[in-house]
């Protein structure tokens, strides 16, 4: 199946001519000319690359790379940065940010269709982590949507799973309940904060004597702590 490059940018030559060099070269392209329809897409699929447009109508490219590489759904989507700004600042500010790489404009289609491969190349070299443990006594089968506590089965909802997921993917750091809300039905579901507390309640009930390992952070929210 062809990989989908969705392309943000205001320029409509330049949404064409990247879409265009794109396609022929075997890629599904996306194309946006600002932020607000890329986000609405983005809530029902997933591009395997970003192409960001660093000068966009009232919005901050930078911002926007911030945005996706601070967000747990879409932080490992690689990201390359096309604008018109030159300055080195701009370009060190956009790699510390989490963007793969950088082109200034005016460029060259076939390198920038070169990189994107390059990028993408890169990604799918990386070993993707199919369990996380938790603790000594168990592990999560992000294969399976599974987990095991001392070779049993625990049953859990596919919203448990997810949040056990998500907490034990970065143990010790601490999440929201907004975080957490984000990460299971973005702005697709209208639900309130304290529904979380009932998803770790009921999750809690089922890893019984290790649910120790997640900790309530009172007035912020959770983290996995072994």
């Amino acid at each position: 199946m062809s990989q989908l490059v969705a392309i943000i940018d205001d320029e409509e030559d330049i949404l064409e001519l990247v879409s265009t060099n794109l396609s022929k070269a075997g890629f599904k392209t996306k194309g946006f000319l600002d932020i607000e329809p890329f986000l609405k897409f983005l809530s029902v699929a997933t591009p395997d690359l970003i192409i960001l447009d660093l000068m966009l109508p009232y919005t901050d490219g930078l911002e926007v790379c911030k945005f996706l590489k601070n967000n747990e759904k879409y932080s490992a989507i690689p990201i390359i940065m096309l604008t018109a700004k030159t300055e080195e600042t701009d370009k060190i500010l956009g790699l510390e940010l989490g963007a793969d790489d950088y082109m200034t404009k005016p460029f060259s289609p076939r390198e920038l269709v070169a990189r994107t491969k390059a990028v993408l190349r890169r990604y799918g070299q990386k070993e993707e982590i199919k369990e996380v443990p938790i603790g000594n006594i168990g592990v999560i089968d992000l294969e399976q949507y599974e987990v095991k506590i001392e070779g049993k089965k625990v049953e859990l909802t596919l919203t448990e799973f997810k949040i056990l997921q998500l907490l034990a993917s970065k143990k010790g750091r601490i999440y929201s309940r907004k975080e957490i809300l984000d990460y299971l039905w973005g702005h697709e579901k209208i639900v309130v904060d304290r529904t979380i507390d009932v998803h770790i309640r009921h999750l809690r009930e089922k890893l019984g004597k290790f649910s120790i390992f997640i900790k309530n952070i009172r007035g912020i929210g959770y983290k996995f702590e072994e």
